[in-house]
This record gives structure tokens, sequence and C-alpha cells, in this order.
């Protein structure tokens, strides 16, 4: 991604080497990735948060120190200033609205968010209850050697769909699937979500035409990079790595090729109607 020498946010939130106030336990819905792999082993998300919440911060002063301008923090601040160029320029042409932007919050081990206690176990996450993304940036090395998904554009792939969850919020789609989780069946809320995820997937696309076109953001092999994210995280995939088989009524957040595909309509189209992924028959998706 050509990144290097462009402006980044100020609406950045560096909370790296500062102490944790521990709040109340909990995960929002915008909560995905690391945490998906917990429950999916069969694993208690509450007992997993509870556990970190039990864990003492351990910060050293090499951690305050070390480089609240690394390259990576000041890499997903340019990210994250590319989606506010992109966000507000659409929010004002297709759909006659200003947009809010995000604060995006950089910690490491544990947060504190609107949506309870976090660590970096949980993965990138967005908190409808603050409007904040929150990211360790430990994820990225996650996506290296865990997910085999290396490259700083799959990072941004990363970054682009926690925003896409803040879209999705200021345009009332994150409540009204909210509301849903109290009259759906478990396995037809999950259905729910997957049409969350995948439309959160599409608008990442819808960032990278944009961003391309306004600030010529891509390098060769990019796009692959974002799809091989997309792959890696895919319900199918991490329940075949993680049990040897899946389980597509527990699928929360879709499939490697439902992700790969709606991500790819969102870079061929453009347009944030294009991806209403809740009108359409759930086997389409």
């Amino acid at each position: 991604m050509r990144w290097q020498g462009r402006e980044g946010s100020q609406n950045v939130d560096d909370r790296r080497g500062k102490a944790v106030k521990r709040g109340a336990a909990g995960i929002g819905i915008g909560t995905i990735v690391i945490a998906l792999l917990y429950m999916l082993m069969g694993e208690d998300p509450q007992k997993v948060l509870q556990q970190a919440q039990q864990q003492q911060p351990q910060t050293t002063q090499t951690q305050q120190s070390a480089g609240q301008n690394d390259e990576l923090s000041q890499f997903v601040s340019v990210v994250l200033k590319t989606t506010e160029d992109v966000w507000v320029k659409l929010f004002r042409e297709q759909m006659g609205e200003n947009y809010q932007k995000p604060v995006l919050v950089i910690f490491d081990g544990q947060v504190s968010s609107a949506c309870g206690m976090a660590s970096a176990a949980t993965g990138p996450f967005y908190c409808p209850g603050d409007y904040k993304v929150y990211i360790d940036l430990s994820f990225y090395r996650e996506l290296k050697t865990r997910f085999q998904a290396p490259g700083d554009f799959a990072m941004a792939y990363v970054v682009a769909h926690e925003v896409a969850h803040h879209v999705q919020n200021l345009l009332g789609i994150t409540g009204y699937v909210d509301k849903q989780r109290r009259v759906l069946s478990k396995t037809e809320f999950n259905k729910m979500s997957v049409r969350l995820e995948l439309q959160a997937d599409f608008l990442a696309g819808v960032w990278v035409q944009h961003a391309q076109q306004m600030m010529n953001i891509l390098e060769e092999g990019d796009i692959e990079e974002a799809l091989n994210a997309a792959h890696a995280i895919g319900d199918d995939r991490i329940q075949k790595q993680s049990r040897g088989y899946v389980i597509p009524d527990s699928f929360t957040h879709g499939t490697s090729e439902q992700r790969m595909r709606w991500f790819t309509k969102g870079v061929k189209s453009g347009k944030i109607d294009d991806g209403d992924t809740f009108s359409i028959p759930y086997s389409n998706l």
C-alpha cells in the first residue's frame, strides 16, 4: 500500500503503556476474529475475558517508551485517514448525510471499552456503544503467523472492515441486528450476524475502490493480500483448523469464499446500496 508520507488521522487514541481501569466484562457485537476462534473451540468468550481481567497488566518502561510513533501505528493512522476521506465523501454523495468519524484506540494487552473489558486475544473489534475501533497492533503478527495472511494491505483490510462496522452503526443496521437477538433462535441470529459481517466485507471493498480513485493507494499484490486475509478468517477455515470439521449453523462471519466474494463485490461496485446482504435468501449469500 502506498502510505508513506501521507497524512494520518487525528482521531487516534494511543493507550499503549497506560494502566487499564477494570470494568464490567462483555463483548460488543463488533468483536471479531480471535473471539470467534475461542467460541468455535467450545470456549465461552465471557470466560476468556474474565481470565484476561484476572491477569495483571505487564507493562514495562520499555513498552511505555517504545515508539509511540512507530511505523505500524503510523500505518493504521494513515489507513484510518483514508477511510475518513472516503466515507465523508460517500455519505455526502450517496446518502446525503454527514459522516461521523470514529476514534481508533490502539492498546496493548487489554483495554476497557463501552462494550466491556477486552484483551489482545479478542482481536480487533468495533464497539457501537462508544463509536470506537479497538486494535492491539500485535494482531499484525497474528495475521502473518497464525493466519498466514502477511502484507500491509491485509492489515488495512482489517481496519477497513472494523470501520465498516461503524458505518453500519451510523446507518442503523447494527442496532437492527442487535434487536433481533431477543426474538431469534441462536441459529437464526447467527445467520443475521453472518449477513452483518459480509456486508462489512463489502463496505471494506467499497473503501478500496474509492481510496484508489481518490488517493492511488494500491500497489501490486494489495488486493490479493486483502483477499488472503478474508479467506484466512472465514468461519469454515477456522473451524476446520481448530476442530477438524465445520458446523455451518454456528457460523457468525461467513465462509472464506463468501467473505472474499463480498469484498470483491464491494471493490467492483463502489456503491453502498449494492451491499444489501439482508434482503436476499441466506443460501444465496
